[in-house]
């Protein structure tokens, strides 16, 4: 172990500052080829639109795109600061847990273990629901340890709740941490006296009251969320046995290229060696275990039964991140591991740091290539056009004869609706044509059309079906004004066909 020093602080704020500067730098090239993704425009549309809750998640996503989209005037480069900040954030708080557990060396290792990953660069490029998350699981990781060591100071137990408590409105993953919190104490003898504590109790209580509001927009809409989440969880009727061992051998291919596979493969070693040897385990060991191991179980058997969401596991590889760092740093030794893995920690991060690269290479290599955007080469290919396609839906829309009179009306996918209500120079008010009645988005809890009654309606139709007739029939008139051709390296296109659609008369969306 290297020993502990005033250079070693002073190296992991070097190497935070240094990666902010990097990713700052990187930015400006990273906006002019690709936009926002469909998820981060639809979050910016909840976000002029505040409320108590949303139509998948709790609202903080939402209220922070509104703030942000107010700091910045609606502009790209906000919303990938944003990220880039909550990111920068969540890896300090990662640093500052491995450094208080352990030592020194071991919160470097687990900053510089958690930074060179291709998951840690989206997360500081895509302002999602999982920004918040991260930040607000490692804040609580960081303070729920606080609390332990100082179970007298309410303060301790106070500033937990309330990062518990703005967790919940970012994510329903939050809910899982009270839980986590109690399986420790009860299965840690040192931790047990915890349990006799009014401040543990409060602290899960106090969190919990933050749901109120939302469980009452909740209430107000047919429980939506619920209902919502629980499709996440439904398999295909006609899936076979084959169907079931690709999705189980596609998570953790994912999850190894996420994490990068050394690193991965050493957060799944430490997390089943601690389930292996938990009654040897110390305090502090038991608690990163208690975060992480059962949850990485969990989802890879659910991997047997469904398809799993890459990011779903994402906030238990983070106390997973600081175990491994404390045994490969030797500042734990409760983990007995064979010679040879302890001896993998320079190649994993040799290894990470390549791939990490790679990550911040690929752009480049798509654009040096001529091929940014082209769907058979380029990963990000959906999310590059959309500001091409907003310039020419605003000169339309500018053509048209009320052009302050006028919203947006889009078909297909949420995101095309949000795409153009963002990516368009006015920003209007946005509707999504949803013809079979189904609460399918934000879009169809929200007033519908019918609250522009005499208003036109700039119509954007992704493909060249004509539009439907039970469409037009809303309008007193509808004519095609042409169509949006975004080009997609070197001889795809994405394509719209654009009608003017005057003076809605009445909204029958029904099926």
């Amino acid at each position: 172990m290297l020993p502990t020093s005033p250079w070693s602080k002073l190296r992991a704020w070097h190497l935070l500052l240094g990666l902010l500067l990097l990713r700052l730098l990187f930015l400006p090239f990273f906006c002019s080829l690709y936009d926002l993704a469909g998820d981060e425009s639809y979050y910016w549309e909840w976000g002029r639109r505040p409320d108590w809750g949303y139509y998948s998640k709790p609202p903080l996503i939402g209220w922070l795109m509104g703030m942000v989209g107010w700091l910045s005037g609606n502009q790209e480069w906000g919303v990938r600061l944003a990220a880039l900040m909550v990111g920068t954030g969540s890896l300090t708080l990662l640093y500052q847990l491995g450094k208080r557990m352990f030592d020194e060396t071991t919160g470097l290792l687990v900053l510089a273990l958690a930074a060179l990953t291709p998951a840690n660069v989206a997360l500081n490029l895509f302002f999602t629901i999982d920004s918040p998350l991260v930040l607000l699981w490692s804040a609580a990781l960081l303070a729920l340890w606080s609390a332990v060591q100082s179970p007298q100071r309410w303060t301790r137990w106070l500033i937990l709740s309330l990062v518990m408590g703005v967790g919940t409105l970012s994510k329903q993953m939050m809910l899982v941490f009270p839980v986590l919190m109690i399986v420790f104490a009860v299965s840690t003898r040192e931790a047990r006296p915890l349990l006799k504590r009014p401040g543990f109790w409060l602290s899960l209580v106090g969190a919990l009251l933050f749901m109120l509001p939302v469980l009452w927009w909740n209430q107000q809409h047919g429980w939506i969320t619920l209902e919502h989440t629980k499709h996440h969880f439904n398999t295909k009727a006609d899936s076979g046995l084959l169907d079931h061992l690709v999705q189980f051998v596609e998570f953790p291919a994912t999850q190894a290229g996420l994490f990068t596979p050394l690193t991965w493969f050493g957060l799944l070693t430490v997390s089943a060696a601690a389930l292996w040897q938990w009654r040897r385990l110390g305090m502090k060991e038991r608690l990163l275990a208690a975060f992480s191991a059962p949850a990485l179980v969990v989802f890879h058997l659910l991997a047997l039964r469904q398809s799993v969401n890459p990011n779903w596991p994402a906030v238990y590889h983070l106390a997973a991140m600081v175990l491994l760092a404390a045994t490969w740093t030797r500042a734990s030794t409760s983990l007995t591991l064979w010679p040879g893995f302890m001896k993998l920690q320079r190649p994993a991060v040799v290894v990470a740091a390549a791939l990490t690269v790679l990550a911040y290479l690929v752009p480049m290599g798509m654009w040096a290539a001529g091929r940014t955007g082209d769907d058979k080469l380029d990963p990000m290919a959906r999310i590059h056009g959309w500001s091409e396609a907003g310039r020419k839906a605003g000169e339309f829309l500018a053509a048209t004869p009320r052009p302050d009179q006028t919203f947006l009306l889009a078909l297909g996918h949420r995101e095309n609706a949000s795409q153009f209500a963002f990516y368009t120079p006015q920003h209007p008010r946005a509707y999504r044509w949803q013809p079979d009645g189904i609460i399918a988005s934000q879009y169809e809890l929200w007033p519908s059309a019918a609250e522009s009654l005499g208003r036109d309606a700039l119509i954007l139709q992704p493909s060249e079906k004509p539009l439907p007739r039970r469409l037009e029939r809303n309008f007193t008139q509808v004519e095609k004004l042409g169509e949006i051709r975004v080009p997609l390296g070197t001889s795809g296109s994405r394509k719209w066909q654009v009608f003017l659609g005057r003076e809605l008369k009445a909204w029958d969306a029904a099926p």
